[in-house]
């Protein structure tokens, strides 16, 4: 297959030529579709559904400390006490910039929070098994009705619960990070 030139000889300089262009072309508009598919990181997109049943969620209550002496305190403390269903995300985010600014590393103890100040401590504990792990607020997100946080992939591993998507769990804050929106809003 080839080109006849006037003299009879057959070339493929042109064929290869027009081969060429089309794959440059070809992977030049793979990249740009990928750069910007991969663009933006919001927690719960794109994620798969968990394939197993949890129970309805508990709606956010605030729980009064055993320990209280003032109701002052009391109060205070019952703030920083939530309840509710956890999801986790990770893959597809990892390496992405988070609503602090900082990059997603799905194996660090990060978490998303709709309303707590980025650089916030929480300790999460799984209802069901009883493990809990301490995790940094560094993204933000609007999360299903009945959960209260969502975990990076490895903070969901020290909890057992990548394996069911969803786990029961009680947050509780230990320290408020400097900057409510993290200078964002």
């Amino acid at each position: 297959m080839g080109i006849r030139r006037r003299s009879g000889v057959r070339c493929l300089i042109t064929p290869l030529r027009i081969w060429l262009l089309a794959s440059i072309t070809s992977l030049a508009l793979a990249g740009v579709i990928v750069t910007l598919a991969t663009r933006t990181v919001q927690a719960d997109v794109g994620l798969p559904k968990p394939a197993a049943t949890v129970p309805p969620s508990v709606p956010v209550v605030a729980m009064v400390a055993p320990d209280t002496k003032t109701q002052r305190g009391a109060a205070a403390r019952s703030k920083d006490l939530l309840k509710g269903l956890a999801s986790w995300y990770g893959g597809n985010f990892d390496g992405r910039t988070t609503a602090s600014g900082e990059r997603f590393d799905q194996y660090a103890m990060t978490a998303c929070h709709p309303t707590l100040p980025f650089g916030t401590l929480v300790r999460v504990v799984n209802k069901t098994n009883g493990l809990s792990v301490v995790v940094r607020i560094t993204d933000r997100g609007d999360l299903p009705k009945g959960r209260i946080i969502d975990l990076s992939y490895g903070a969901a591993e020290k909890l057992a619960m990548t394996s069911a998507g969803l786990a029961p769990v009680a947050v509780d804050v230990l320290s408020r990070g400097a900057k409510p929106n993290g200078g964002t809003n």
